[in-house]
């Protein structure tokens, strides 16, 4: 409708019209917005309990399921609700990425809700309450147990696939999501072959909305087009990431999410560690069209699994990407400095002497060993991927997703140019577990965790 139009028809609705108009969800939600059962949904389906929105970044997967909130609020009088974000500040805080702004964000439930139906939010108490009674609680999928006990009408689950705790989580909201007649979760999330996202899309209670990018690309700048699809598209990270595409594991890979994620511990279960290292992948060029330079940080610690102690490796840091020479070294001694690492260690193929050179240009104190990468890509990674099936390398977290995306996407078998966080990672293990391997105390007490256990975690050295 031309403009001068759309301002007749707006003069003729008045200014309360108008206001009204503005806080209708269903006139400007795109029909994938509504939940299921609803009028103008897309889909036409009511016997649900999780409605699974499965879609690529800026696709409104946040406004979605802050609208869905505010209305679960409205028809459900005195009604207890469960906000589930990935970490404490994805569901407390305004956040810069997509996706993660459940509350107070551009499109959380504090911008979405109308004057009249305005909640009164406690950061303090980590609970909204709207002017109806109905509660909603804030919860972090870092800390599971904080939803033991308590229990619920209706929920929403943020950016699933990047929850640190995932299983064990999920569990616990399940186990409190039993008040009402039907009680419902929206979940959303871009997609990951996680197992707790498979066996929910499995699930016959599930509806699934599916949508990339590009549905909502009118609401989106076209800067971000330019600079961000433009150099994902045609890729698998922006399969996924962009348009949504469940991708299963790649034939020929050494690792797969299932490997990860079965070894994966949280900070709190991090033993004492006997070193610390940062590795390096530096790239060799700084244009637009450069690698990125691996940065790749991690410890070897005690545990005890079958009775003995043994030597674990955790995965702790990703801070690669786009430097230039300067830049990825002002960085590594960053991390170093900040972990009270013992040394750096990097790959010279193609930078030489110019390496620790840019490194002691930061910082002419910090301890550097040269890699020099002699054997082929696979060669190096064969012993790191065996370690990983032996259960012997965690990673930390959830926040090594970038990391992971490429051990599980690179195949070897495909002649495929190795990259750069996996690089580094590799540099990482064969420094900390195999060429570099300290010793096992002999003597003295030793607290070491039993991993899968409850207690005797240390924290740090």
């Amino acid at each position: 409708m031309p403009w001068a139009h759309r301002r007749a028809l707006l003069d003729r609705l008045g200014p309360d019209a108008c206001a009204a108009l503005r806080l209708d969800w269903n006139f400007w939600a795109r029909p994938e917005q509504l939940a299921p059962g609803s009028k103008e949904s897309a889909i036409d389906r009511d016997d649900w309990s999780f409605w699974l929105i499965l879609a690529g970044r800026g696709f409104g997967k946040t406004r979605a399921g802050s609208e869905w909130c505010v209305e679960q609020a409205r028809k459900h009088p005195g009604s207890h609700g469960a906000l589930v974000g990935a970490t404490a500040a994805d569901v407390r805080d305004t956040m810069l990425s997509a996706g993660q702004e459940m509350v107070e964000g551009a499109s959380g439930i504090l911008a979405v809700s109308p004057p009249g139906f305005m909640p009164v939010y406690e950061p303090s108490k980590r609970i909204l309450t709207w002017p109806n009674g109905t509660v909603g609680t804030l919860y972090s999928a870092e800390e599971p147990d904080r939803m033991r006990g308590p229990q619920h009408h209706w929920g929403w689950a943020d950016e699933l696939a990047a929850w640190k705790r995932l299983q064990d989580t999920w569990d616990q909201l399940m186990f409190g999501l039993r008040l009402g007649k039907s009680p419902r979760m929206c979940i959303t999330t871009t997609p990951r072959p996680l197992p707790a996202i498979k066996e929910l899309i499995k699930n016959p209670r599930t509806v699934v909305t599916r949508g990339s990018t590009y549905d909502n690309r009118d609401n989106l700048a076209e800067v971000f087009f330019d600079s961000i699809i433009s150099k994902y598209e045609g890729t698998r990270l922006g399969r996924q990431e962009l348009h949504a595409e469940l991708l299963d594991d790649v034939q020929g890979a050494l690792w797969n999410l299932a490997m990860i994620d079965a070894a994966r511990v949280v900070e709190e279960e991090v033993p004492a560690l006997l070193r610390v290292t940062v590795a390096v992948d530096p790239a060799v060029s700084t244009s637009e069209k450069s690698d990125e330079t691996g940065i790749v940080a991690g410890g070897v610690g005690l545990c005890s699994c079958k009775g003995s102690p043994e030597l674990h490796a955790f995965v702790m840091r990703d801070h690669s990407g786009k430097y230039s020479p300067n830049g990825w070294g002002s960085e590594a001694v960053a991390l170093y400095n900040r972990l009270q690492a013992d040394r750096i260690v990097a790959e010279v193929n193609n930078g030489g002497d110019l390496v620790e050179s840019n490194l002691r240009t930061v910082d002419q104190a910090v301890s550097y060993r040269a890699v020099h990468a002699s054997r082929g890509k696979l060669t190096r990674a064969e012993p790191v991927a065996a370690l990983y099936e032996q259960g012997k390398v965690h990673h930390v977290g959830g926040g090594l997703v970038k990391l992971e995306d490429q051990q599980t996407q690179w195949d070897p078998t495909a002649k495929m140019k190795s990259p750069d966080r996996m690089d580094a990672l590799v540099y990482l293990i064969t420094d900390l577990m195999i060429e570099n391997k300290p010793s096992i105390p002999s003597s003295g007490p030793l607290n070491i965790p039993i991993l899968g256990g409850k207690q005797g975690w240390g924290v740090g050295r």
